[in-house]
């Protein structure tokens, strides 16, 4: 029996490798998206020893959670840093009190599965460097050839609401 379209293992997946600077390396595949997933995102990531994930940021409109599958690091927290190892489940609901980041401190890869709501728009808040992330027509992590608008800008960077019109 063929399998469904909405059926994909690992292994037919294609690896995403990205890396940014000396701290962000990871290889991501994108179950949901693959497997035809509009609401509900997960993808497998695999994060180098001694790399982070993303800079430690918040959402405002799409709840994350972590599963480690494998090998062990640090999840940042505003509380401090917490050891998680294979067998963790970390809930990331909207907010503030929420904000996260992952960090391989270990000298194995680190997997895990990140499942997300697909929201949009969303707004991303990254509060180590004062910027904050919006994203409309697709969420983060989504179909970036969906996406309608996306931009990042400093905090500070406001105007009043009627700043330019006459």
């Amino acid at each position: 029996m063929e399998r469904p379209a909405n059926i994909v293992h690992t292994d037919e997946v294609d690896w995403y490798d990205k890396s940014h600077g000396k701290r962000y390396e990871w290889r991501r595949k994108c179950l949901g998206l693959e497997a035809g997933s509009r609401k509900l995102g997960c993808s497998l990531y695999e994060l180098m020893p001694g790399k982070q994930s993303f800079p430690y940021h918040y959402h405002h409109g799409n709840e994350e959670a972590i599963y480690m599958l494998e090998g062990e690091g640090v999840l940042r927290l505003p509380s401090g840093n917490v050891p998680v190892k294979a067998g963790d489940y970390i809930a990331l609901p909207i907010g503030e009190a929420s904000a996260h980041q992952v960090l391989n401190t270990s000298g194995a890869p680190l997997r895990y599965l990140c499942v997300s709501t697909m929201s949009e728009p969303d707004i991303s808040v990254y509060p180590d460097t004062g910027k904050v992330g919006f994203f409309a027509g697709a969420a983060p992590g989504g179909r970036n050839e969906l996406r309608t608008l996306e931009g990042f800008v400093r905090l500070d960077a406001c105007v009043d609401y009627w700043h330019g019109e006459e």
